[in-house]
């Protein structure tokens, strides 16, 4: 993961990017791309294109991990801190095989 954010963050100075790429216009790009991915699935279950699905995957999640460069932090810690919780809304006893929200268990 290192070695993909020193990646990330030396492409962006390169190009100047840094200055554009703060949480709120990363926030938008992130929502933006994440609906060019979701629209692969508008009509079906299965993609046609794979190929532009993995695409815009790689761009939803290089646009996150430019947000944890800009907020500073790691990008490993915050999702295990989340789940960490998720465990604790979502325990197993409850939520095996049950796809409500832990509010509505």
């Amino acid at each position: 993961m290192d070695e993909l954010l020193e990646f990330i963050k030396k492409f962006n100075q390169e190009r100047d990017w840094e200055q554009y790429h703060t949480p709120n216009n990363l926030a938008k790009s992130i929502v933006l791309e994440a609906n060019e991915l979701l629209e692969h699935f508008q009509f079906s279950q299965e993609p046609d294109n794979r190929e532009e699905v993995l695409e815009e995957l790689a761009d939803v999640l290089a646009y996150c991990l430019d947000m944890c460069l800009s907020l500073k932090v790691n990008p490993i810690d915050i999702v295990y801190e989340k789940y960490k919780k998720n465990a604790l809304k979502y325990p197993v006893e409850k939520a095996k095989g049950n796809a409500k929200k832990y509010d509505k268990f």
